[in-house]
């Protein structure tokens, strides 16, 4: 349901096609990297958290880490991811297809700057093994981000 999901959201901007499916799992960066035959850094990870208000995606590069301090800075509370288990029914995708496309209604996007580094990144597309090639300009065009924010550590 999750990949059909992105496939429609995709397709209001002609962009379904861009979407590929592999046969191996591309749940995590390092595997992701390995299918698509790019750099690590060019995977982009959506991270699913829960604030107070709401929970959101933040999407870095690949081999970013968030840095808790900058997230507190930010968001005025402490970094809590979802739990795994809790991922379909807040977010709307499940543990390694977690994307910025198609989410629950109340879900907010940032981007952070470190997608900048790349002219082309890879999020995933609803499952552990599809992926859809962005420019950052489309990702940020078609995710429609609250905010960019710098919440990586350097």
């Amino acid at each position: 349901m999750s990949l059909a999901n992105v496939q429609n959201y995709l397709a209001k901007f002609h962009l379904e096609n861009r979407i590929q499916a592999f046969d191996e799992s591309t749940a995590t960066v390092a595997e992701a990297a390995a299918v698509l035959g790019v750099k690590p850094a060019q995977i982009a990870k959506s991270l699913a958290f829960s604030l107070k208000e709401q929970p959101i995606i933040i999407v870095t590069e690949g081999t970013a880490k968030v840095s808790n301090p900058k997230f507190k800075a930010i968001f005025n509370q402490r970094a809590r991811m979802v739990k795994p288990t809790e991922l379909e029914e807040l977010i709307g995708h499940p543990l390694g297809g977690v994307c910025p496309f198609a989410l629950k209604p109340n879900v907010a996007v940032y981007l952070d700057e470190s997608l900048k580094n790349h002219e082309i990144i890879y999020p995933a597309a609803g499952t552990a093994n599809t992926a859809v090639k962005l420019t950052v300009n489309e990702l940020e065009k078609y995710t429609h981000p609250t905010a960019w924010i710098d919440v990586v550590k350097e």
